[in-house]
């Protein structure tokens, strides 16, 4: 079996966050793991989703094995160097601050079977606007002063209970 190594160093995030999301997605195929980092919300799997493209990446173009039976074998979270910081607190004293940083390991490995897929992703693509559709209103310049326009919307009749509740001053034709 031929394994894919895949490595991230000095990530700004502390080992212990980054390894609830790597306990996540261990053992799983390629497809649910990234199935599973593209729905969570935490800042790590937006780094180990990154991390896994570049494996997958890599073992289909360098070791010419297939994306599909790919499963991950191991990944693990080890600490980093630490950045040292101080907090001036009251009468002179300071409060240590440690800025963790994590080193990612990823281990991709070609199982026996394919693995049918439980999930479709589907990216969807930005498309380019024309020149001239925007989303903005169009402003035109008057004379006197800007104008914005836009298009106006009949007045929503209200029943005569809730037209006695809410009373406006601001609209004369009710």
């Amino acid at each position: 079996m031929a394994d894919q190594i895949t490595k991230l160093n000095y990530l700004k995030i502390a080992p212990r966050k980054v390894r609830l999301i790597a306990g996540l997605i261990k053992n799983l195929s390629v497809n649910d793991a990234i199935a599973q980092l593209l729905v969570e919300r935490r800042r790590a799997a937006r780094a180990i989703l990154k991390l896994l493209h570049s494996g997958v990446a890599n073992a289909k173009n360098n070791k010419h094995l297939n994306p599909d039976k790919l499963v991950i074998k191991e990944i693990r979270v080890d600490q980093g160097p630490m950045l040292k910081r101080y907090l001036p607190r009251a009468r002179g004293m300071a409060t240590p601050i440690q800025k963790k940083m994590s080193h990612i390991t990823l281990i991709l490995s070609e199982s026996e079977k394919i693995r049918l897929p439980r999930f479709k992703i589907e990216v969807k693509k930005k498309i380019k606007l024309p020149e001239g559709g925007t989303k903005k209103p169009q402003k035109t310049k008057s004379k006197e002063k800007e104008v914005v326009e836009t298009k106006k919307v009949a007045p929503h009749k209200k029943s005569s209970v809730l037209q006695r509740i809410f009373r406006r001053k601001a609209n004369p034709g009710q």
